[in-house]
């Protein structure tokens, strides 16, 4: 145990965001650059090294959180690397960016404020960076076996790394013209900045990965092509199948989706732009969906000038304490106000879209909203609660329905899909075509960033048992874990 009494003696200390008159301004990451290291032994020291940790519960990737921890706590960091990165490729975007199921099943959560375990991880990577701890793990030994993975996301990314390290040689397609898949382009950068994507990328190039951008399979190459090409095929290209919002006015001017609009700004930054195609520089932004998507949407449209910015929800606003149904250790749908949030603009709840008008010359002008409630687990419009806000730039951000089954992959393979819509897999992560695997929200659907990494780890284990006969790559999770986080 870290520190017997850290819990007793120290509170909760977050990561410090640089003030929003400065950070509006640019793209850069909201945080104060090493605000955390100085407190991050003594908030690794409130870790109480429990009987249960049930954090790992949380954490799909089943992270050695309070082991790492104690090593934090005690300042060994290349130990705390070492113990981070035996179970995550990746820990410096999931300690961005990911909503931190383990400090929801923290044990101190119970009745005090919860470990920051995310702020820990991203200071043991950082640091670790920092040092020259994380080096390119080159394979012993080749075992002359190849592997295709179709998609560059975190899925996609891990299963490459983990397969790659164990002899196979591996080639990572995506369609875009960076890798990264939505860490690259869906992710903005004040969030993340790409910076992080790309020394990783390095990593595993220099480990004998190798990446093939601007190829969509399915349409520049047949799925039936690679196949003949490659010993496995690991499909982790996503849920790219955006929900839309079939009202009047739908096909005006100025109402994108948010992976319309959110990559535009990234490319910008990339330096493929001066300005964006689509931007909300002057206007009145309507973002429609309260989820991560939509605060990135809100914090884009911040730094694009917008005159005002309204998110709107269909839900009702969540409580600030956990809902009896949804107790300890579970994941709570709790109101969270993010750095995009801090911002300005304002949330809208239990509201919904009636329909869009615009001007003359087809562009959108205005948006047409009703109160809604849920009676009897029906969603119902409030009479007499219509009215309309000013919108010259709409963007969707209500999620993705499932797998993009019109890209060819699906029909040119010739792989089932299950109930949902998603690609069908058994427990090794394979499909009905042997060879086949997925991985991540291909096969998912739509889910966090931390289970598109375990998912990835898994079904390179599942592809190398194909491959070999045998794996000793761990295997985080089944394909039918669930939780109620998504």
């Amino acid at each position: 145990m870290a520190d017997p009494k850290g819990f007793l003696n120290h509170g909760r200390e977050v990561a410090m965001t640089r003030p929003v008159a400065e950070r509006v301004k640019d793209w850069n990451e909201v945080y104060v650059p090493g605000s955390l290291l100085p407190i991050i032994s003594k908030q690794a020291s409130r870790c109480m090294d429990c009987g249960i940790p049930f954090c790992h519960n949380g954490c799909p990737l089943g992270n050695l959180i309070p082991e790492w921890n104690d090593y934090a706590y005690r300042e060994d960091w290349q130990a705390a690397s070492e113990r981070l990165h035996a179970t995550n490729n990746f820990p410096e975007f999931t300690g961005r960016l990911c909503p931190a199921p383990c400090e929801s099943a923290c044990v101190l959560g119970i009745n005090q404020p919860a470990v920051t375990i995310k702020n820990v991880e991203v200071s043991i990577i950082d640091k670790a960076w920092d040092t020259g701890d994380v080096a390119p793990q080159i394979p012993e030994r080749l075992s002359g076996k190849t592997v295709a993975v179709i998609g560059s996301g975190p899925a996609g990314l891990a299963a490459a790394q983990q397969l790659t390290r164990a002899g196979h040689t591996v080639a990572v397609y995506e369609r875009a013209d960076r890798v990264g898949g939505l860490l690259r382009y869906g992710i903005p950068e004040f969030k993340m900045e790409k910076r992080h994507i790309n020394r990783r990328i390095e990593q595993m190039r220099a480990e004998g990965t190798r990446f093939r951008t601007g190829v969509e399979i399915g349409r520049d190459l047949k799925a039936t092509d690679l196949r003949k090409r490659y010993d496995a095929v690991v499909i982790a290209a996503g849920a790219t199948t955006a929900r839309d919002l079939p009202v009047p006015g739908r096909e005006l001017k100025g109402i994108h989706q948010a992976m319309e609009y959110l990559p535009l700004a990234n490319k910008v930054q990339e330096g493929d732009y001066v300005a964006p195609p689509i931007t909300a520089e002057g206007k009145h932004v309507v973002v429609i969906g309260g989820g991560d998507t939509g605060a990135d949407c809100v914090g884009t449209a911040h730094r694009q000038g917008a005159a005002s910015v309204t998110q709107l929800e269909i839900m009702p606003q969540p409580g600030e304490e956990r809902h009896p149904g949804q107790p300890w250790p579970t994941f709570p749908m709790l109101y969270k106000v993010t750095s995009a949030h801090e911002e300005g603009g304002d949330r809208v709840y239990s509201v919904s879209t009636t329909h869009f008008e615009g001007d003359e010359d087809g562009n959108v002008q205005w948006l047409h909203l009703t109160e809604v409630e849920f009676v009897d687990g029906k969603l119902n419009q409030k009479s007499g609660t219509e009215r309309k806000i000013p919108a010259q730039l709409v963007t969707l951000a209500m999620g993705f329905t499932g797998t993009d089954v019109e890209n060819g992959v699906v029909s040119q393979f010739g792989l089932e899909l299950d109930a949902r819509g998603n690609i069908a897999r058994d427990a090794d992560f394979a499909t009905n075509v042997p060879g086949v695997y997925v991985a991540g929200d291909a096969g998912r659907g739509q889910s966090l960033i931390v289970w598109a990494i375990a998912e990835g780890r898994s079904a390179a284990r599942g592809v190398d048992r194909f491959l070999t006969g045998a794996s000793d790559l761990p295997a985080p999770i089944r394909p039918t874990d669930r939780s109620l986080m998504v």
